[in-house]
């Protein structure tokens, strides 16, 4: 339940955060969770990959599908030589649960840095 608690919390944070900031603060957001509520570094990296990749999503379907796949079309030809909208929607929210992970991962790392090592 925690898990989904902390998966949840990023992907609020994530949306409300992308409203007023940049790109980064979807990053930023699993960062600042994962300090407040820690995970095992895996699950922190699962989590903040998975929450801010089906946000971002959702985010490129939504846009896309509003301006009837006009941009997403035109930026796949010039990116990736291929007319597919959906797979570049795909590839930027790989990219962004990727940092987002990332950065959920250093957090994990950075609480369990502060912890003693028990020795046998």
């Amino acid at each position: 339940m925690k898990s989904f608690a902390h998966f949840l919390l990023i992907l609020i944070l994530a949306y409300v955060a992308g409203m007023v900031l940049p790109w980064w603060s979807a990053p930023l957001a699993a960062f600042l969770i994962t300090v407040m509520y820690p995970l095992r570094p895996g699950k922190a990296f699962f989590n903040s990959f998975l929450s801010v990749f089906i946000l971002w999503l959702v985010l490129a379907f939504y846009q896309d599908v509003r301006n009837d796949h006009l941009l997403a079309n035109k930026m796949s030809l010039i990116i990736m030589q291929v007319k597919s909208a959906p797979l570049l929607g795909v590839i930027s929210a790989f990219l962004g649960g990727l940092v987002a992970g990332f950065a959920g991962l250093t957090a994990a790392y950075l609480r369990s840095a502060g912890k003693p090592v028990a020795t046998a």
